[in-house]
């Protein structure tokens, strides 16, 4: 059975500004500190996903609660990656599979992020369980990105 969820942020920042900070794994290790930390080899962590070959695994990851406990290993892989956005279509020891899409668009001087992911859990039940961890860490996610970029009510920092 699979999972969904979406989330936009509207940003007090250009477009290509955003995504030049959210598109490594840096960025996303970012986003996700003090909840979680994806693992990556050391030339992984500064390089630009649009420097990724797509449609194939990159790398193994450990998804580390807390930056910590080791408890999901994940199996990064793009499928499509472009200025402004990308497709995600990852394996994980947990996840039969997920998706998860990027997307960030101009909107009135700014930008609005959107993520969208579908997910399928291994064990079905478990989805009713992860659905509203994945909505904690993705509100986490963009409440940093908020805090980085402002919103249209208020300067950028």
């Amino acid at each position: 059975m699979a999972f969904t969820l979406s989330i936009k942020s509207k940003l007090a920042a250009a477009p290509m500004e955003v995504w030049h900070r959210v598109n490594t794994m840096a960025g996303v290790n970012a986003e996700l500190i003090p909840l979680l930390r994806m693992t990556a080899p050391a030339d992984s962590y500064q390089r630009p996903f649009a420097h990724a070959a797509c449609r194939q695994p990159l790398f193994a990851s450990w998804l580390l609660l807390f930056g910590i406990l080791p408890f999901d290993r994940h199996q990064l892989q793009l499928d499509e990656v472009w200025e402004g956005g990308f497709h995600e279509n990852s394996v994980s020891l947990i996840h039969r599979y997920w998706r998860h899409e990027r997307i960030i668009t101009p909107d009135n001087g700014g930008a609005v992020l959107s993520d969208t992911l579908e997910f399928e859990p291994r064990l079905s039940s478990l989805g009713y369980l992860l659905l509203p961890l994945v909505r904690i860490i993705f509100t986490h996610r963009h409440h940093y990105l908020r805090q980085q970029f402002g919103t249209f009510s208020e300067q950028p920092r």
